[in-house]
């Protein structure tokens, strides 16, 4: 997994490309939590995720729920292998994304 981070004012982009999983997702959440001050929008780019296991679903929700009290949070780029995740897992339903 490789995460990049671009500061635009108080919005955030985050590109992450390769896998989100049980290894991988402390990182990722620990990487984007430290760069979350004075951020009101938070953009993560999925165009380069190929997979997503549960522990990926738990840094999302997380990250949805900090978020949900400034401008929120959105994925852009989203597969469909990813999107099946979400449909199948209800995400579809609480994240806000587009898909790629």
């Amino acid at each position: 997994m490789n995460i990049k981070k671009k500061k635009d004012g108080s919005t955030l982009t985050v590109a992450i490309s390769g896998r989100i999983d049980t290894v991988t997702a402390p990182e990722a959440d620990a990487s984007i939590n430290e760069s979350l001050d004075g951020v009101q929008s938070l953009i993560i780019d999925f165009t380069d995720v190929n997979y997503v296991s549960s522990a990926g679903l738990r840094m999302l929700l997380s990250l949805q729920k900090k978020m949900m009290t400034r401008n929120g949070m959105k994925l852009i780029g989203v597969n469909e292998a990813v999107n099946d995740v979400f449909e199948v897992t209800g995400f579809d339903e609480i994240l806000t994304y587009e898909k790629g």
